[in-house]
This record gives structure tokens, sequence and C-alpha cells, in this order.
């Protein structure tokens, strides 16, 4: 089997979840074909131009950004019901349509998987004009329907849970093409035995007398990590170590450097090739719920405390884990710093490292390859 999987990089989740996805095909002999910048075959501009404002949007002005997917969850609702096709189908009709018809004639895929909106607004443009298609898989990556899924017309979505399932059949998603499967993740996060924690914090140069607490606002920086980090500094002892992700936001990064030159119990990270290793190896980690960093988490069995969310879907992600007691939270960040400062001392790490394996036991990617694979042969 040849498969094509479409991501692109408005947060770097889609793409870990559609790297999830080509090793687990490619585990089980099959060919993939990954294009993670998906925007770029309408041109290098256009993919630089749409995933710079989403960050923007999301480090800058993070209210506004939540207001605007309020309006679109509602608007995608109402363009359903008129069976009116929004801007958002439109952008991704047109050049790109035309580029990516050509590919999938040219190269003879088996199956398409889709972990982003985008490029099933585009297969759905491709159905439309009677091009002949192979199986076409969306795959959600947070456990909610985010606006416009609706208006996609795609074989098969694979979601997270049986509430999001019926979340998507409620804004119009046919129950018979849903497979509930989990959220994809790339291999690294594969839950790791007690002796390959040990060896991957020896290997980081972790002292064993020394906690670890690993800080993230997802690929982009996103979030108050900073005020954070200030509160940590205070209130931990000189045993205690935080490292900070701080993906692709360079201005995060360098106003943390300048303290992390004066505290060196402080290490910032820009945006980290290693994060399964760093999951695996710190005592407790600190992050926004997006459907991805929550899903890794709960794989690396670390115990975690959840950040605000800054969307609608991802307050759906911190219900669910909060749920299943595979995170917690807190009111505001004094609560959230006493709660997982709590974690490392007491049994209570041990409980939600169990509660994760029970919500998550296994890399979902594994499932939703084998379902690719029915989809494909029809058994």
């Amino acid at each position: 089997m040849k498969a094509l999987i479409l991501s692109c990089g408005t947060g770097g989740g889609h793409n870990d979840a559609g790297l999830g996805l080509a090793q687990a095909l490619e585990r089980r002999g099959h060919t993939t074909v990954f294009l993670n910048q998906y925007l770029g075959l309408a041109g290098k501009q256009v993919d630089k131009l749409i995933c710079g404002l989403y960050m923007n949007t999301v480090t800058r002005s993070p209210a506004l950004f939540r207001a605007v997917y309020g309006i679109g969850r509602g608007v995608g609702t109402l363009f359903h019901q008129l069976h009116i096709q929004s801007p958002v189908y439109y952008a991704n009709s047109g050049r790109l349509a035309d580029a990516l018809g050509k590919l999938i004639l040219s190269e003879r895929f088996d199956a398409v998987l889709m972990p982003h909106l985008y490029p099933a607004e585009t297969m759905t443009a491709l159905k439309r004009q009677g091009i002949s298609l192979p199986p076409t898989i969306a795959v959600a990556t947070d456990h909610v329907s985010i606006p416009f899924w609706e208006e996609t017309d795609c074989d098969w979505y694979v979601v997270p849970d049986v509430q999001s399932g019926a979340d998507f059949v409620r804004r119009g998603v046919s129950e018979e093409k849903l497979f509930c499967a989990g959220i994809p993740a790339p291999e690294a996060f594969f839950p790791p035995s007690a002796k390959e924690r040990e060896e991957i914090r020896k290997a980081l140069g972790f002292s064993p007398e020394e906690k670890y607490i690993l800080l993230m606002g997802g690929s982009m920086g996103a979030g108050n990590i900073e005020q954070l980090v200030m509160k940590l500094r205070r209130k931990t002892d000189a045993q205690t170590r935080l490292i900070v992700v701080c993906g692709k936001n360079e201005e995060l990064r360098a106003r943390l450097e300048l303290f992390a030159q004066i505290d060196r119990r402080i290490t910032v990270f820009g945006y980290l090739t290693e994060t399964a290793k760093y999951m695996k190896a710190c005592d407790l980690l600190f992050t926004k719920p997006g459907g991805l960093s929550t899903t890794e988490a709960a794989l690396c069995r670390i115990p975690t405390v959840l950040l605000p969310a800054i969307s609608q879907c991802e307050d759906a992600n911190r219900r669910f884990f909060l749920k299943g007691r595979a995170a917690c939270q807190g009111a505001d960040d004094d609560q959230r710093i006493e709660r997982g400062l709590k974690l490392l001392i007491s049994e209570n790490a041990q409980r939600m490292r169990k509660a994760q394996a029970r919500l998550i036991p296994e890399n979902p990617a594994v499932r939703i390859a084998e379902f690719t694979e029915r989809a494909v042969t029809g058994k």
C-alpha cells in the first residue's frame, strides 16, 4: 500500500500526528509520502504567510484567537445548515486543488490520511470535481470537532473518543463514517519502561538527587510560561531544575535565557526535537492542553499539570484528561504550582501514571494504521 499523508504547520501537533501515522504504516510494510507543509503546494510564500499569521495570533493575541475560534464554530454550523461553503473551503480549493489533484493522479496512492482540516477541504473540492480518489481518511487531533470539519466530505473520520465522535455527529458528520481510535503520536512517545526512563535520565545527565520540571507552551510557546517560571523559581529549592521549551517563540526564549544566566537551575530550549526524551525523563510537566501535547504526555507517563486553554478545542482536551484523572489543573498559577509540587513528593504521581495508562494504553497510530489497511482492502 502507498499512502499520502497531508498536514501543515499551524501548530506542531498536526505534523506530529502525521509523523506517527507514517511511522505506524511503514512499520507494517507500507510506503508513505508525508507532506508536512501541505500549503506549500500553492507556493512557499502561502505556507509561510498562513502559518506565520496563525502563530502570531496565538502567541500575541490569544483572546482574539479564542474569539475567532468560537465565531468559526457558530458560522461553520450555519453555513452547513444553509449548504454554503465557508471561506476556508474556497481558500483550500483553486491552486491547491489543482496541485494536489495532479499529485494524486500521478503517484497512484492507495489512501490519503489528513491530520489537518485544510487538506480535507481540498480533497472535498476534488471529489466534487468528479476526480477519482483513493479512500480519504480525516484524523482529528483534538477531543472535539473543530470548526468546518462538517463541510468536508471524507470517506472516514478518525476521532479520539466517543464524546468527540458524538460532537462530530451533532455537527453534521455521518456516524457511519466515524472510527474511534485516539490521537496518533510519533514512535518516540511510546510508553517507556522504568529501565528506559532511567537510561534516558542518565544519558541527559540528570542527577538522581534532583527533581526536573518540564514547562511547555506547545510548538508556538503560547501561554504565560514566563510568569510561571518566575514563580517556580521562588517556590522550589536548589535541588529542583526547570527545563523550559519555548518552541518557535524566539522572544520568549530570549527573555528566559537572561534569567537562565543568573539561575543555573533553569535550562531554556527553543524548538526541541527530543521532546519525548525529556517527557520520559522529567518528574513533572506543565503544558497547555493541546491535543498532541496531552496525548504525548500521557503516553510518556509523566505527571501533568494543565495550563489555561487558548481555544475551545483545548477546553475539550482538558476535560477529557481531567475526567480520566490523567492530569490535574488549578484556578491560577499559584494553585497549579501547589498541586504540581505535591505530585513531586506524593503517591499521586504514580496514581496519575496508572490513570494515563488506562486512558491511552498504547500509541493510537497503530490502530489507525490497521484501520487504513481495512479501508483500502475492504476487509
